[in-house]
Formats: C-alpha cells, sequence, structure tokens
C-alpha cells in the first residue's frame, strides 16, 4: 500500500544555504523572468516556474528517478488538488487506514502533507527515495519536465483539469491570499493567464499534454475533470479505486464506503478539519505564506461569473478554444 505519512521533510540537497540561494539566483538571472504575481516567474522551457522553486524544479528531470508502480497525480494549480489528495489517498489506503477511524492521517494532517509534491518543500528527492512502494506523490509540473521514465515504465498517472475561467478566478483569490506585495488586480491577473504566465502555465499546454498522454497511455493515465467530480463525485471515487488497482468490492459497495469516501474528503469536511483551518508554510524568503485554510474557498462550479466581465469570459473562450482546436479537449 501507499505510504502513510505526515511530516514535512526540508530539502537536503545543499547544506549551505547560501549557495543553493546564489545557484537559484544565478539561474534566474540568466532566463526571462517576470513580476506580477504574488512571487517573480521564470521561463524554463517553455513553463513559468515560480523563480525561488526554479533550481528544485529543474532537477526532477534529471534527477528524480520514477518506480513502475508509482502513482502521480497531477494538475495545473488551482484545480481540485487537495480533494483530489484527500480521495486518493483514502482509497488507496482504507485497508490499513479506515475511515472510521479516529487516528486516520487526514483527521490530523492536511492533504497536502500526505501526498508529497516531486520536487518541493516535503518531497525532495532524497526524501522521495526513502518511501516504500507503491509511492503515491503529486505534482503541478508539465509532463515535459518529468522524467521520460514516467512514460517508459509505465507509472500511473491521474490528472485532474478545471475549467479555465474558474481555475482563473480562483487562482486570482488564491495569489491574493499567498502574497505579502499587495493584492493583484483582476485584469492584470487576468492578461498574464491569457498570456500563459501563470506558475506552471500556459494553462493549454499543461493540459494538452496530459491529455495526449492520456490518449497514449489510456490504461495508465487517468484524465479527469473537476466538474465530473462535483456532479457525480460515487462515480469518480469508483473509477480512482478501481485504477488505482484497488477496486470496490461488492462488500464494499453494499456497504455504502464510496458513500464514505465521498463524505469523508468532501469539500465541507476537509475544510472544517483543524489540520485544514491552522498553519501554514513560508515561501520565497517570507514574502508568501500559504495558510493551509487558502486551499479552501468556494469550490463552486461556474462561480467565475460572479467576478469576470462579459468581455472577459467572451476572451477566455475564444483563446480556449484556439489553443484547444483539434485536440478534442473541449470546455
Amino acid at each position: 500500500m501507499a505510504q502513510v505519512h505526515s511530516g514535512i521533510k526540508e530539502s537536503s540537497s545543499t547544506n549551505d544555504p547560501s549557495e543553493s540561494s546564489n545557484t537559484e539566483a544565478d539561474l534566474v538571472a540568466r532566463l526571462p523572468t517576470r513580476e506580477g504575481w504574488s512571487t517573480p516567474l521564470t521561463l524554463h522551457n517553455q513553463c513559468w516556474l515560480r523563480s525561488h522553486m526554479l533550481g528544485k524544479f529543474m532537477a526532477v528531470r534529471d534527477n528524480f528517478r520514477p518506480r513502475g508502480d508509482d502513482i502521480i497525480l497531477a494538475t495545473h494549480p488551482k484545480s481540485g488538488t487537495t480533494w483530489l489528495k484527500a480521495l486518493a489517498f483514502s482509497i488507496f489506503n482504507r485497508s490499513r487506514c479506515s475511515l472510521d477511524n479516529d487516528n486516520h492521517p487526514l483527521l490530523t494532517t492536511t492533504p497536502q502533507k500526505v501526498v508529497p509534491f516531486i520536487g518541493a518543500v516535503g518531497g525532495d528527492l532524497d526524501y522521495l527515495e526513502t518511501l516504500p512502494s507503491p509511492r503515491l506523490l503529486s505534482t503541478h509540473l508539465p509532463l515535459s519536465l518529468l522524467p521520460p521514465a514516467v512514460s517508459t515504465l509505465g507509472c500511473r498517472v491521474v490528472y485532474l483539469c478545471r475549467e479555465p475561467k474558474d481555475a482563473f478566478v480562483s487562482r486570482w483569490h488564491f495569489e491574493n491570499k499567498i502574497g505579502k506585495g499587495g493584492p493583484i488586480g483582476l485584469e492584470d491577473a487576468f492578461d498574464m493567464f491569457c498570456q500563459g504566465c501563470s506558475a506552471f502555465g500556459p494553462f493549454w499546454e499543461h493540459y494538452l499534454q496530459y491529455w495526449k498522454e492520456s490518449s497514449a497511455r489510456p490504461r495508465e493515465v487517468l484524465f479527469l475533470r473537476y466538474e465530473e467530480l462535483v456532479s457525480d463525485p460515487l462515480e469518480v471515487v469508483r473509477k480512482l479505486a478501481s485504477f488505482l488497482g484497488v477496486p470496490l468490492t461488492q462488500e464494499e459497495e453494499d456497504g455504502g464506503v464510496a458513500q464514505q469516501v465521498v463524505s469523508f474528503c468532501s469539500f465541507d469536511s476537509l475544510r472544517n478539519l483543524d489540520a485544514n483551518k491552522a498553519g501554514g508554510v513560508e515561501r520565497a524568503g517570507g514574502k508568501v505564506f500559504i495558510q493551509f485554510s487558502s486551499l479552501f474557498r468556494k469550490g463552486k462550479v461556474g462561480d467565475w461569473a460572479n467576478h469576470m466581465s462579459k468581455e472577459m469570459a467572451e476572451k477566455m473562450d475564444r483563446l480556449v478554444e484556439d489553443k484547444f482546436k483539434g485536440s478534442g479537449l473541449v470546455f
């Protein structure tokens, strides 16, 4: 079964913080960098990455060692990452972490910690090597920045995407919550998002890379939509259980296990847990503080209509139609 752990382990790639800082500063200086979001972004291999994380993310493709039985949860930011982590962890570990157990890890630890991000704080590459197989991991990186062995070894990947207008509005709110340099205007954020300049963007390239991978490896790459989770979470739980290699038994179906998972991992249930209401992590040398509570806003489909003008929505729709034309991926 997947690992059960709750601690965040800091990166051990260097014993000298100043050396690491200088190296990343050198990298940023050599590549296109833009301000505008809560932290500066640097363009690497056609993907915008947070500048303070550039070195760690660049190292993933060369130094992360996938295993054939790895399960990777991949998302573009603000597309239901926390929800997917909670669902996958609960489903995959249910044989030894009963959902009615008062000591279940998700009752005391945020989903962001129990499923570590590849290459990020809490999921540095040395630490990932210590985890037993099969590993349940996560990433915001596009497929092009992961090692080719993810595909050649047949690693299973669950990709969750979200309607771009809702993803953008959620991103805008999130960036304004975590940044300490003042709020980002909606129109400025919208322009950058449409230009492809957002963390792990352009969003269309991110979606398309995993969409094409799901077509090439349909038995090993499960492509989901956030809207599916909202409209039919029971079916998604069953689909995930089967894909993860731990399908629900008839006894579990009769016992309502799928309903139990949906209830346990619901947006309101997760948001109201103490582990997700208190605490957080500091980033970018103290310029950003991510409160765990900021990972839960509304989770509603169509909330973009409460923020974006008709003109903005039409522009985004035209962009999406153009970028995904001919791919078979539609919104």
